[in-house]
């Protein structure tokens, strides 16, 4: 059965709007390409996918070697707000983009949500 890419772009799509604070979303491949993406204006969906993978390659790499185990999230935190990388599956990775102004608790457990939904299209 091959991956429904419109519904994926419809569960990011009502993730952003739905999620207070959430700026962007994106699905990616550890190899760096996109499945889909609802990111701000002015943002390259290739650039960010590349990033992403890179970043996951990296937090995987220092789990390891602090004997940490597999990672599950990786969290960037900068002036202007977060970027949250979470394991969707072997296969994706779901980057989220939240606002400054964003209450954690509330992102980690919409992402959470969107996560199990989106696993249910990667099968």
């Amino acid at each position: 059965m091959a991956i429904n890419v419109e519904k994926l772009n419809a569960v990011l799509q009502n993730f952003v709007t739905g999620t207070t604070d959430v700026q962007g979303a994106a699905l990616v491949t550890p190899d760096g390409l996109p499945l889909a993406a609802t990111l701000p204006g002015g943002m390259d969906e290739e650039r960010v996918s590349a990033m992403s993978a890179a970043m996951l390659s990296l937090g995987e790499r220092i789990g390891s070697e602090l004997g940490r185990g597999g990672i599950e999230r990786i969290f960037v935190e900068g002036d202007k707000g977060y970027g949250i990388l979470t394991s969707c599956s072997e296969d994706a990775v779901f980057v989220v983009l939240a606002d400054k102004a964003a209450k954690q608790g509330v992102v980690m457990l919409e992402i959470k949500r969107a996560v199990a939904e989106l696993k249910l299209l990667l099968v």
